[in-house]
């Protein structure tokens, strides 16, 4: 008997897949995306991306623009900026329920792929109302899951009635999926719990590091850097990434005296750190960066990346932290911190939210240099594990699942 052909060849051409999200704002799940669209191969995989809003820091980061698909009065209709409570707003609502199906639809139409796959809680929503009564044109869809779906639900849910037809409606549509699709293993394993899915239709793929792209930046010069040793930390200024226990837990270790704690990444919460770190006496000590095109030089001069995250998914900015030669100091929490590290060997974790935990464990490792010298090893032959053209190749696998069957 022969081997099955390959699908780009059993069906006479590139199995085409359709990538959906709301903007190219974010972190990860966007990145990711990017990476896909740029990494497949065309001739096998013939990718495109649907957005809402051609918007976001990782749209310059796209080599073939040709390949985006945007909504027409996108930035009208679809600027979600801002903290994730705001799109419970009444006018969000209507725009999301109504206007973005609609547009992703009509994507869909024009496209006409094979497997279609949707990132993050919201953007999965609007997947599942777009391919609504598409009968045998529908594509197979891969609802891919990025973050602590419960921890997102509570935050953005400004009452215990919307949170529960959120987390109603999130179970739903993620069981009409022809698969589900997790970036770290104990998130895989929580979903199919939380949202009463079938195990069968689970799937797992850590996120995509470029180690080339970082390798050729951590080198480069930081303009503005402080002019002593610093720590580092990367992340949207939300609650979910708890900046305000870093604040207190650099101010309880005493650390202010002999280093500066650095903060790359914008939010809504700029003001409200700000206003912390003075009253907590390290304003001076303490750096708010904003964005930078280049976070890796920042990472690999820094004595410390730490990562006080209440929740995550599969924290990227960690793994490329490693790359860059960093030591990691994580909260062990749900999910993906003890995907990118092995505890005590390539990194180190202390419970969330704990301010006292995490100030002896930034003291700690600032003065044991060489026990830092050996998480960077570790750490650095640890991230190769999750080099971009593996994962990327984990994805078109995935796809090739899903591709369809030529007729006899």
């Amino acid at each position: 008997m022969h081997a099955p052909a390959p699908p780009h060849l059993a069906i006479g051409r590139p199995l085409k897949v359709l990538l959906l999200l709301s903007s190219l704002h974010g972190g990860g799940a966007e990145r990711v995306a990017v990476h896909l669209l740029n990494g497949l191969d065309p001739s096998r995989i013939d990718a495109r991306m649907g957005l809402l809003r051609k918007a976001g820091p990782y749209v310059n980061l796209v080599e073939d623009e040709s390949r985006l698909l945007v909504a027409p009065d996108g930035e009208t209709h679809f600027n979600y900026d801002g903290p994730n409570s705001d799109q419970y707003a009444p006018g969000k609502l209507v725009s999301s329920a109504v206007r973005a199906p609609l547009a992703f639809r009509q994507m869909v139409k024009e496209t006409q792929p094979d497997v279609v796959m949707s990132f993050l809680k919201g953007t999965n929503l609007l997947a599942w109302l777009s391919l609504m009564g598409l009968g045998r044109h529908r594509p197979r869809w891969i609802a891919r899951e990025g973050n602590n779906v419960l921890a997102v639900v509570n935050e953005e849910a400004p009452n215990e009635f919307v949170r529960k037809v959120s987390l109603g409606l999130t179970s739903r549509a993620y069981n009409r999926a022809d698969a589900v699709l997790a970036n770290a293993t104990d998130m895989a394993e929580t979903l199919i719990a939380d949202l009463s899915l079938s195990r069968a239709k689970m799937r797992m793929i850590n996120n995509p590091i470029d180690l080339g792209t970082i390798t050729a930046a951590k080198d480069q010069s930081v303009p503005g850097a402080p002019k002593r040793p610093y720590i580092i930390t990367a992340g949207r200024l939300e609650y979910q990434k708890a900046h305000e226990v870093l604040l207190r837990a650099f101010a309880q270790s005493g650390l202010w005296r002999s280093h500066a704690l650095v903060i790359l990444g914008k939010g809504s919460r700029l003001n409200e750190l700000h206003r912390l770190a003075a009253q907590l006496g390290i304003g001076e000590h303490v750096r708010f960066i904003g964005f930078v095109a280049n976070p890796y030089a920042w990472m690999a001069k820094a004595d410390l990346f730490v990562l006080p995250s209440r929740w995550e998914g599969f924290p990227t900015v960690a793994a490329e932290a490693l790359a860059c030669g960093a030591p990691l100091l994580l909260t062990d929490c749900k999910f993906g911190p003890r995907d990118v590290i092995e505890p005590g060997v390539s990194g180190e974790l202390v419970p969330v939210d704990d301010v006292d935990a995490l100030a002896r464990g930034m003291a700690d490792l600032i003065a044991a240099p060489e026990r830092r010298a050996a998480l960077r090893e570790a750490g650095f032959a640890r991230v190769q594990r999750f080099a971009i053209d593996e994962m990327v190749e984990q994805y078109a696998t995935l796809f090739e699942e899903f591709a369809p069957v030529p007729a006899r």
